[in-house]
């Protein structure tokens, strides 16, 4: 089949359109400065010691540290982040709160059949007592429960939404957000909720405080060791030792702390702009009224919502793994995508080609081969850890949390018996094999959203080894 132009390309504007809105762009996370985050703790500077040690002060380290605290009051809890609460992917993703803990019903089904209804099950009640503690906690995160609308741009798309009730046809779809490349939709009405990122790690932080837990920012671990009676462990920064009775490594993306993790997680880039906000008079273009989150259905798909005072942030597209596997800045600026996205934006909403971008900024996923959290125990089961959210742990790490402090109390539950728990993923090859079998799964996705959703054969043999992927 001869390869044919995506919608985004069919479409696309003017390059002085995306030049003239890219302009002015400052690269920085818009959701980190409106929420004027900055260190907040001391560094740690002396040795201590503590019940429980959490490495990491993202959304997974943060909830840690508060359900432990509501667990058990009395213990001492003391959390290390080696820069500041919320800096990396906690504070500059979408904010979009699923319900899924399996990253989506095809690949939670696919993965685990036996548990999947169980697991659809846990993952509700996740989102439901998420919504509660919002409540409850007073975390000021600009929570709205509001779902999300799956658009199809293409015509081999419009299969793939399958029989859901809340199907859309292209003129109900286009009532709900008016944009020419949507074919069909489907709402899901009760399974995630939006929020400002930022915010929300900000307030788990201010809530783990109040309820007792020592914050440490710019306190790096390097080293987590057992003890020499091996009754306690030894976590290492570079000033000062914790002695810990369990400890909780939450560090994701970042190079693992545990050696047998080293290629379980690697990086992939995802770039995202920001508009200013809209006036009363653009929104009227496009509707909108319902705030949904929206996403597309493409491999390489896109995923867009609304701010507060009504920006739109728009990303996805390009998910960009870098040889070597590291974390750098550098790979945060990337010009041709931050351009092909502008582009795709005004492709979707050609009525607002006079909206310029205030912000672009870029960061790294965990990403592991499940495309969901594994889960294990170390140092005689005094550790625990978790990592590969693959982009989806703004709900899913409320979840792990419980599930890690359940391993560490070595009592069965039903998070604890999950096969998801139980059992590890593979691990990614060592580079330059890692690189190469990325980046030509890449190509090969780019090649099906031109040739109307065909998978070739690498990406058929990927999926029937449970290994298939998209953006």
């Amino acid at each position: 089949m001869i390869p044919q132009p995506t919608a985004y390309e069919r479409h696309a504007p003017d390059t002085r359109v995306v030049r003239r809105a890219l302009a002015e762009s400052t690269r920085a996370v818009y959701w980190l400065e409106e929420a004027n985050a900055r260190a907040q703790f001391t560094s740690l500077t002396a040795g201590t010691s503590a019940d429980l040690t959490i490495v990491g002060g993202g959304y997974l380290g943060l909830w840690t540290a508060v359900q432990a605290k509501r667990r058990n009051p009395g213990q001492r809890v003391v959390l290390l982040e080696a820069e500041t609460v919320g800096w990396a992917a906690s504070g500059r993703n979408g904010g979009f709160c699923e319900a899924s803990i399996t990253h989506g019903e095809e690949n939670g089904r696919s993965r685990w059949p036996d548990d999947y209804e169980l697991l659809e099950r846990l993952g509700q009640d996740n989102l439901d007592g998420f919504e509660r503690d919002v409540r409850d906690l007073e975390l000021d995160c600009h929570w709205e429960r509001n779902g999300t609308l799956a658009v199809a741009v293409e015509e081999h798309q419009v299969a793939w939404l399958g029989d859901s009730p809340h199907r859309l046809d292209r003129a109900a779809v286009r009532a709900e957000i008016d944009s020419p490349l949507f074919l069909a939709g489907a709402l899901d009405l009760g399974g995630s909720a939006l929020v400002h990122p930022a915010r929300l790690a900000l307030e788990l932080a201010r809530v783990a405080a109040d309820l007792g837990v020592e914050i440490h920012e710019h306190s790096r671990v390097v080293a987590v060791d057992s003890a020499a009676a091996g009754s306690s462990v030894d976590v290492r920064t570079e000033r000062a030792t914790v002695r810990s009775d369990r400890v909780v490594l939450a560090t994701n993306v970042f190079r693992s702390l545990l050696r047998r993790n080293r290629l379980m997680t690697i990086p992939v880039y995802d770039y995202v702009l920001m508009t200013e906000p809209l006036t009363d008079e653009q929104m009227a273009l496009i509707g909108w009224s319902a705030r949904q989150g929206l996403t597309d259905l493409a491999n390489q798909f896109h995923y867009s919502r609304l701010t507060r005072d009504n920006r739109i942030l728009y990303g996805g597209y390009d998910a960009m793994y870098y040889p070597g596997g590291k974390v750098k800045e550098q790979y945060e600026e990337r010009p041709e995508t931050y351009e092909r996205l502008a582009s795709h934006f005004f492709a979707t909403f050609p009525q607002l080609e006079d909206v310029r971008f205030s912000h672009r900024w870029a960061g790294a996923i965990d990403t592991c081969t499940q495309f969901t959290a594994f889960y294990g125990l170390s140092h005689r089961d005094r550790v625990a850890h978790a990592a590969g959210f693959t982009g989806l742990g703004v709900g899913a790490t409320r979840f792990a949390a419980d599930t890690l402090l359940d391993l560490l109390a070595g009592t069965p539950t039903r998070r604890t018996q999950l096969k998801m728990v139980r059992k590890r993923p593979m691990p990614f090859p060592p580079e330059p094999v890692a690189a190469l079998g990325i980046n030509l799964t890449r190509w090969s996705l780019d090649r099906a959203d031109h040739r109307q959703g065909q998978r070739n054969a690498l990406l058929r043999t990927l999926d029937a080894m449970g290994l298939g992927f998209d953006s």
